[in-house]
């Protein structure tokens, strides 16, 4: 008989030592922390998770978020020179971004100007509506670049959602590896997304973990973010795949 009542545990007390690699908290530059003064509360925040080392992903989107490594860059500078005037020295970041798979990507890529998270690793998104028409080029494009694509949050795209998760495995064999956000495990972005993240962990398709943080109430839900053992048993071995992957 099922129990109503099994033991949970949470999230948080996984993640010391953790670095996120899929946050929003750079300053004034996209949908994330407003100024300074909220990136400096997001990190008092992620400090109670455990979390005090970060790679900063702001948007790159043509149309709303024109960031390039300059507009990044200053905003890092800025962030890193309150944290120091504050005396966090124990805070470590550094940033990336997280890039819409777009025209306007092809031409970045094309450049060699990508920000990427390491190495050759390079954060990409898609829009929730529809996935790009060239989105074959574009992974073409990335691996004879020898970049390795970092899809984003893939349970969240709900045009891949099938029983058999045949997209998903097709993005894998172009050489795409995946970041789950830890708002999916439990339940954040609805029920179906929460369903996929679970099923890309038991096939073992989820490399990486990310928060995704844009603002506190992110936090807070993480913060008190319970899972089952079963649930935990899954995402353990990711968490230490992206401790040790990422650390810095």
């Amino acid at each position: 008989m099922f129990n109503f009542f099994q033991k949970k545990y949470f999230l948080r007390d996984q993640l010391e030592d953790f670095t996120d690699i899929h946050n929003h908290i750079l300053p004034g530059i996209d949908d994330g922390a407003a100024d300074v003064k909220a990136s400096m509360e997001l990190i008092e925040s992620f400090k109670k998770i455990g979390i005090s080392s970060f790679i900063a992903t702001p948007h790159v989107m043509n149309d709303y978020y024109a960031n390039t490594p300059e507009s990044i860059g200053n905003a890092l500078n800025l962030l890193k020179a309150e944290l120091n005037s504050a005396d966090k020295t124990k805070v470590k970041i550094k940033a990336a971004a997280e890039y819409m798979m777009d025209q306007a990507f092809l031409e970045l890529m094309e450049k060699e100007d990508l920000l990427c998270l390491k190495e050759k690793m390079v954060l990409v998104e898609m829009s929730y509506f529809q996935p790009p028409i060239n989105l074959n080029e574009i992974l073409f494009q990335l691996q004879t670049r020898q970049y390795r694509p970092v899809l984003a949050h893939p349970e969240r795209y709900a045009f891949f959602h099938s029983k058999s998760l045949n997209r998903y495995s097709d993005l894998k064999g172009r050489g795409c590896l995946f970041q789950l956000n830890a708002l999916s495990l439990v339940g954040h972005y609805g029920k179906n997304m929460q369903e996929i993240a679970y099923r890309l962990l038991e096939e073992d398709m989820i490399d990486f973990l990310g928060t995704d943080t844009h603002q506190m109430r992110h936090l807070e839900k993480l913060s008190g973010a319970q899972l089952s053992k079963k649930q935990l048993e899954l995402v353990l071995p990711v968490i230490q795949r992206t401790r040790e992957t990422f650390s810095f």
